[in-house]
């Protein structure tokens, strides 16, 4: 086991590298840089420019620029801020020079906020966190169960009404399910219930431990609720089906037979079989809740955190904030496989990624 996990470290470096070389690539392409953001906000106003460069009302001798919409600033004023953003240096000095600093965990620092990337990551983070967790947690502590108990009772009825709930809530966007919640619950047309922005209310260091819980608890309680839906119906599904196919295998009957009860058996032999696949899609979607699966949610529900710093970082062509949390999450998603493969083992250890490498 030692000499796998050592090989798929290795490869964390070559697989790091070249997601960064094809997302790198592909911004060079991109139409509307950090350089036309600036010039698309100063563009008709001759205020935003004296406060930048301390030039009168009046504009002249002004150069030709390969930058639309350049033509109404003043000399020099181009070339100063592609100095400042790096773009005076070719490409490939600008990604290893990005790159080196990368590999030692300087991010830099975001080109529209004055605030380090780490910071301003670790500023949005709680939004995510609690985002994140709570919805895998409460995903795993029901689905698992749940889908257990339907393969246990396939074909039931009650299989059958849990069956046409779980495709209703699979059928529903989680943005949708997001939007009936705030309807009915948070001021919409009909209750006045939960709070609809926020992790916490304005008078929260002022609350007793308890008080601060309870405060916590109402605010995330339908953010979590609508990104849970989705991934708690596929889960779901997705136990009860792996567990079906381990329940018809030989091996059951055979302990069956030999007089193992029923839980022994579903939790003593089919369970660590079955759970193989559930796993194997964990890594993934921890990548996903963290970075990217709650950007509709905390757009609806008023919370700053990472989906939607990566949104806004995009658009705003802020590319410290866009590459450092790439570079970050990404290797956080290499390395959550690697433990991945671990808990294979741990699971199953008829798993030998030795012998089969």
């Amino acid at each position: 086991m030692g000499a796998y996990i050592l090989r798929r470290l290795l490869l964390v470096v070559p697989t790091l590298l070249g997601i960064m070389i094809v997302n790198f690539t592909l911004i060079q392409f991109v139409p509307g840089g950090p350089i036309e953001q600036i010039i698309a906000r100063l563009e008709g106003s001759a205020d935003g420019i004296e406060a930048l460069t301390g030039t009168g009302g009046e504009i002249t001798g002004v150069e030709e620029s390969s930058y639309p919409g350049a033509q109404g600033l003043p000399p020099g004023f181009i070339e100063e801020l592609e100095r400042e953003f790096g773009f005076d240096k070719p490409p490939l000095e600008r990604f290893l020079t990005m790159m080196w600093k990368f590999v030692r965990f300087d991010f830099g620092e975001s080109w529209f906020r004055s605030i380090s990337v780490v910071d301003l990551v670790l500023e949005k983070m709680p939004v995510s966190i609690t985002l994140g967790l709570w919805s895998v947690l409460i995903s795993y502590s029901i689905s698992i169960p749940l889908g257990i108990k339907k393969a246990v009772r396939d074909g039931t009825p009650f299989d059958t009404w849990t069956s046409g709930f779980i495709i209703v809530a699979y059928a529903i966007p989680g943005f949708l399910f997001a939007i009936l919640l705030i309807v009915l619950f948070a001021g919409g047309s009909y209750y006045q219930i939960f709070p609809l922005r926020g992790l916490t209310s304005s008078d929260w260091d002022q609350l007793s431990w308890f008080g601060k819980i309870t405060d916590y608890l109402w605010h995330i309680i339908l953010p979590v609720t609508a990104l849970t839906i989705s991934g708690f119906a596929t889960l779901t599904l997705l136990t009860k089906n792996s567990f079906l196919d381990e329940i018809k295998k030989q091996y059951v009957i055979t302990a069956r037979a030999k007089g193992l009860s029923e839980n022994r058996v579903l939790y003593g032999h089919v369970f660590r079989n079955a759970m193989l696949i559930v796993i194997s899609g964990f890594p993934a979607l921890f990548v996903s809740v963290f970075f990217g699966g709650s950007l509709i949610i905390e757009w609806l529900f008023s919370l700053d955190g990472l989906g939607r710093l990566g949104f806004e970082s995009v658009v705003n062509r802020d590319y410290p904030v866009v590459f450092g949390t790439l570079f970050a999450f990404s290797l956080m998603g290499l390395i959550i496989g690697i433990i991945t493969d671990i808990t294979y083992v741990f699971i199953d250890p008829r798993i030998d990624f030795e012998r089969r490498g």
